[in-house]
């Protein structure tokens, strides 16, 4: 895994990226749930790297995710991987 800096694709510094093979993964490293709204922030950010880069992102979680969430998330192509 290699970081990546998030400005290059016009996100916030707090979003940690990193670059696993063909696609870039958005790193989250907490223990509370992740929820909808944390879904959509997700798919925003997805957004904004496949609009620079035409790669697959990927979720890194340690946390939870909501079953709602993994269905919203897989439907807009994100796949989740635990960390």
């Amino acid at each position: 895994m290699q970081k990546i800096e998030p400005h290059l694709y016009g996100l916030s510094a707090r979003t940690n990226l990193v670059q696993i093979d063909n696609s870039i993964g958005i790193l989250i490293d907490r223990k509370s749930r992740i929820i909808m709204k944390d879904g959509h922030r997700i798919v925003k950010q997805a957004h904004a790297i496949q609009i620079k880069e035409n790669k697959p992102v990927i979720l890194i979680t340690s946390a939870p995710v909501c079953s709602k969430t993994k269905q919203y998330l897989s439907a807009n192509n994100i796949l989740i991987n635990s960390l």
